[in-house]
């Protein structure tokens, strides 16, 4: 199978080194030099989106705002910023993953590999969970309450299936963190608090049943 990447940055000499080596890699390479420019190539469906912060106009981090409710494939912020809190606005907006500028070649790779990997093993999946008016299509990555989709981001719909997954067991934010971005994520497990209050008002809207419970001082557990 040939993944197709799509790469958005305004650097056009780094756009032709990275198509250079990962049509080597035989990956199909998409490119798009602005944010505004990328829409029209979201349409070609990419398995991974690379996706530069600092770009004129419309930056990675509105981008992948914009985008992220309808697209589901992981997106990996290339940024030249190594700011605490830089990292953790990438990750919050959506992001998946990010890489420092300048970065190795072959670590850009290895993260691309787990990513794809990641979503092969989602997509391979047929089974559901059904609990107090909720359900999880774990296949179709697809929360419901009655007969209403719930609309979550990649990492809030992770964590629900990371969670439900492993009803009754009470896991720290460290770890749901490395669950839904990587063992190898250098950003900062505080954001899986937000996310976890989104989530709950998200379903708070359809249902007074609580699905995830603080265990405090120790973490989150999915109710039983």
């Amino acid at each position: 199978m040939q993944y197709r990447i799509l790469m958005i940055d305004d650097d056009t000499e780094l756009l032709k080194m990275l198509r250079s080596y990962f049509e080597l890699k035989n990956y199909a390479v998409v490119t798009a030099e602005s944010g505004e420019a990328a829409f029209e190539e979201l349409k070609k469906e990419p398995d991974i989106i690379l996706l530069d912060v600092n770009m004129p106009g419309l930056d990675g981090l509105t981008f992948c705002r914009r985008i992220r409710d309808k697209v589901t494939c992981p997106i990996i912020f290339l940024t030249a910023k190594v700011e605490e809190q830089d990292r953790v606005n990438g990750l919050m907006s959506g992001g998946d993953d990010y890489i420092l500028k300048p970065f190795s070649l072959r670590e850009l790779e290895a993260r691309i590999i787990v990513h794809l990997k990641r979503e092969e093993r989602h997509r391979g999946r047929h089974d559901c969970r059904f609990q107090d008016g909720l359900s999880i299509d774990y296949s179709a990555r697809r929360v419901m309450i009655g007969e209403k989709e719930i609309d979550l981001t990649k990492a809030e719909y992770d964590i629900i299936e990371f969670l439900s997954e492993n009803a009754g067991q009470v896991f720290d934010k460290e770890r749901i963190y490395e669950r839904v971005y990587g063992y190898d994520a250098k950003g900062d497990s505080r954001g899986i608090t937000e996310q976890i209050r989104r989530i709950r008002n998200k379903f708070s809207v359809y249902a007074d049943a609580e699905y995830i419970e603080t265990v405090w001082g120790m973490g989150y557990r999915w109710k039983r």
